[in-house]
């Protein structure tokens, strides 16, 4: 049950989520500042105000991930903390603050994995059209640029973007997340102007230093119907489409320069936004891929009516709508309602390493699960988490077997947190918080998970 040598152990989080501190030392307001502090917007009014005060507790929490043993820890920058109109003046203030950080991590020997975009865009260019406007593009090349260079002497393993599909997606075209926005034309052009981000950065990375290792982090997973079905249902279509917007939308730029075919028949909506260019930029060569795995998607066939078109639905759906409706969930449900389905994550790494000839070595960048246990004698034993790890730990062993190159894993997340339109009902983390004190309290998974580290390993049962 032991894992390849060197294999690179660690854990996540994201600034909106844990920092705080959203007004403090120069900081400009970002997509999720506006939309948590809309009424209406997210559970119970919550906002990332104050999160877990990682902005001010950064020590103590880097002192707590070196005592758990991490090797490796997965955070983002916050644009809007360091350039905060998105372009133009640098925050020196906000440059300080990630400078400690690297360098506490680095005096406790844990390896700085940085995101530098993780959903939280400046307000100022969300006003200017946010992602939807091409430019977007070009000011996220920049940001980057900015960030790298002051900091890629000591951070080696950079990813550009976490979850493209997520910021286009639930934040254009159903309007859940930031900006609240729900149009599918707007999700698509998000979609494209993202990756070309991605490419740009790249490029603008790449010209500064040559030893950096450049990446992505995907939200990927299994896509199925279930049920039957006749031939002609568009259920069938509906979960190509949606296989398609999950999946293939980003891994085929990606990684082959072109878009998947079916989502090109959606015409002026997909094609609209791409020019002459744009799929060399955005399949510049990555040194790694993270991937994002929670649970497969399945559904089963809805009722239709005889003319229900899946490329077409009515009013502000999404193609893929049609004919389908989410599957029952199965295995331990967590309390955000999701399936466990661990051998999801075999597959998907194994599909993927069948698929792609040029697929770059990969991280786990998230993997993880909300349960909500209470802090009993000091004690959280949230044993349904430590199921959960051990089994997603197990299937991920088994692709490595199958020889699918994987390098590392981050489980999400470090500490629970603001869970974005859920606010802090979801509780993700390894370390329980308390929302009034701050005060942390490792869980058991933490401590399954230190001796994981520790053996380099599973135990056998």
């Amino acid at each position: 049950m032991s894992f390849p040598k060197d294999f690179l152990w660690g854990s996540a989080t994201s600034s909106y989520q844990i920092e705080g501190a959203w007004q403090e030392d120069g900081k400009g307001p970002n997509i999720w500042d506006v939309f948590s502090h809309t009424p209406g917007k997210v559970l119970n009014g919550d906002t990332g105000d104050v999160a877990i005060d990682h902005y001010h507790r950064y020590r103590d929490d880097v002192s707590l991930m070196a005592d758990l043993g991490l090797q490796a820890y997965r955070f983002s920058f916050s644009w809007a903390r360091i350039i905060p109109d998105g372009t133009g003046a640098i925050e020196k203030r906000g440059l300080d603050f990630y400078d400690r950080l690297i360098d506490a991590l680095l005096e406790k020997n844990i390896h700085p994995m940085a995101t530098l975009y993780h959903w939280d865009l400046p307000a100022v260019l969300q006003d200017k059209g946010g992602w939807t406007h091409r430019d977007s593009a070009s000011w996220f090349a920049d940001y980057s640029a900015v960030v790298h260079d002051a900091f890629s002497d000591r951070v080696k393993m950079w990813a550009t973007l976490n979850e493209p599909w997520v910021s286009a997606f639930l934040g254009h075209g159903i309007g859940i997340h930031a900006p609240g926005i729900k149009d599918p034309v707007a999700a698509f052009a998000a979609a494209h102007h993202l990756l070309l981000g991605h490419g740009k950065a790249v490029q603008a990375m790449r010209a500064q230093s040559s030893d950096s290792q450049l990446g992505i982090v995907l939200n990927l997973a299994p896509v199925y119907l279930e049920g039957d079905a006749p031939d002609d249902h568009p259920a069938h279509t509906s979960v190509a489409l949606h296989d398609a917007i999950l999946n293939g939308l980003w891994t085929e730029p990606l990684l082959r320069s072109h878009y998947p075919d079916l989502l090109l028949q959606l015409g002026d909506v997909v094609t609209g936004n791409i020019k002459d260019g744009d799929l060399g930029i955005i399949s510049e060569p990555i040194d790694w891929m993270g991937i994002n795995y929670y649970q497969d998607i399945r559904f089963v066939p809805s009722d239709v009516t005889p003319s229900a078109d899946p490329m077409n639905p009515p009013g502000t759906d999404l193609p893929g709508t049609v004919g389908v409706e989410p599957a029952p969930a199965i295995g331990n449900v967590t309390s955000f309602g999701w399936s466990t389905t661990p051998d999801g994550l075999r597959a998907l790494l194994v599909t993927l390493d069948g698929e792609y000839d040029n697929l770059p070595p990969i991280f786990i960048t998230e993997n993880g699960c909300a349960y909500d246990y209470p802090v009993e004698d000091g004690v959280v034993n949230d044993t349904l988490r430590v199921t959960y790890m051990h089994e997603h730990l197990t299937a991920l062993l088994e692709a490595i077997k199958e020889g699918v190159d994987v390098r590392g894993y981050m489980h999400w997340s470090l500490f629970d947190n603001f869970e974005w339109a859920e606010g802090y009902r979801q509780r993700f983390g390894m370390v329980h918080v308390d929302f009034d004190t701050q005060v942390r309290t490792p869980k058991q998974s933490a401590l399954f998970y230190a001796r994981v580290i520790a053996d380099n390993g599973l135990p056998s049962a």
